[in-house]
């Protein structure tokens, strides 16, 4: 079982150092950071969440009994207004914990505060079509795919197209009834 916690900025070492090579740094980062990441990119990044964190919410994966944070997830631009928020910068960061769940255990947990604490509408998020990993555990979760954005991100010289996905409440209630 996985829990979610606030992230803490003595999190953000260990963060920086699951940046990986380049393309393991675009797949769950997106092109926001810069090769290497680093502790000084993330600070920046956590300093404009605590500015507005109505905005953005930031939590570390941590599994019940532990107290190890082997996972990141975000809810980005959360907007009561519309009901709707962004599920992004997922990542399974322990490569032993990687393959084994964790990253669906986190997407439920994401969905407990999103549709349950937040009382959203919907959760959307972003994908690259290569991530195919990524898409599975996306959709096993409930996610649908709604479009593609057809070379939508410049990354290095190459454009890489992104899936748009989502999620809305009545859909988990429906495939939690079921």
């Amino acid at each position: 079982m996985i829990e979610l916690e606030p992230l803490k900025r003595s999190d953000l070492p260990l963060l920086a150092s699951w940046g990986g090579p380049p393309e393991f740094l675009i797949q769950w980062a997106g092109p926001i950071f810069d090769h290497p990441l680093d502790e000084k990119q993330l600070e920046k990044y956590f300093d404009a969440m605590e500015a507005n964190p109505s905005v953005r919410k930031m939590y570390r994966a941590v599994p019940v009994g532990l107290g190890e944070m082997v996972g990141h997830i975000e809810l980005d631009r959360i907007n009561p207004k519309t009901g709707s928020a962004i599920a992004e910068h997922v990542i399974v960061g322990d490569p032993a914990m990687r393959g084994k769940g964790v990253g669906g255990l986190m997407m439920k947990k994401i969905f407990e505060v999103g549709f349950g604490q937040l009382g959203l509408h919907r959760i959307s998020l972003f994908v690259y079509d290569f991530n195919h990993s990524a898409i599975a555990c996306y959709e096993k979760a409930g996610f649908v795919k709604e479009g593609l954005l057809r070379e939508a991100v410049r990354v290095g010289n190459q454009y890489r197209s992104v899936y748009l996905m989502s999620i809305l409440e009545q859909e988990l209630r429906s495939s939690n009834e079921s």
